[in-house]
């Protein structure tokens, strides 16, 4: 019996189509992924009645960027930003990992840390509602609402509503195989 040590490789040379089916079905994945989670922010964002809701997405250790927002206004995209490296660190890890929500009605009169309140000023952020996605393997991403017009009092229901729609895309097969 002969060894081939690019045997895997030959054997998809000789099926193309499998590997064709493979990309594909990675691609259907990840529009069914993203139609999800275009749908939730959009929705979020109409029922909370907030300038803006994203998803902040973790593609490393606590490093990650914004990669969905929905807006009351083109003025408020914040789309591709990503955190303060110096803010978001182990300790706010693990309070999100310990299913940390935090919601701030006006970071003018919260007691946050300087980078934190500097961060969100820079966002336009006035009022904040952030809670994490969280995957048997751990923290896949923060969904937050941000007001940007004013200070916004977060209800009890405006909270489940948000926990409600994290737990929904957390469950996902699309996001767990992601």
């Amino acid at each position: 019996m002969q060894i081939h040590p690019h045997s895997e490789f030959h054997q998809s040379n000789n099926h193309p189509e499998q590997g064709l089916q493979k990309l594909l079905d990675r691609l259907v994945k990840s529009i069914e992924r993203n139609e999800l989670v275009r749908q939730t922010t959009n929705q979020l964002r109409e029922l909370l009645q907030v300038d803006r809701v994203v998803l902040y997405y973790f593609y490393g250790q606590w490093q990650g960027q914004v990669t969905f927002e929905s807006l009351s206004s083109q003025e408020f995209s914040i789309l591709g930003s990503t955190g303060p490296d110096d803010c978001f660190n182990d300790e706010y890890a693990a309070l999100y990992l310990a299913g940390r929500v935090r919601a701030i009605a006006d970071i003018e009169l919260e007691p946050i840390e300087l980078c934190h309140r500097d961060f969100l000023r820079s966002m336009q952020v006035r009022a904040n509602l952030v809670v994490p996605i969280l995957i048997p393997r751990g923290l896949w991403g923060l969904l937050a609402a941000h007001h940007c017009q004013g200070s916004h009092d977060w209800s009890p229901l405006d909270i489940e509503i948000m926990q409600t729609a994290a737990q929904t895309l957390a469950t996902d097969h699309n996001i767990l195989e992601s």
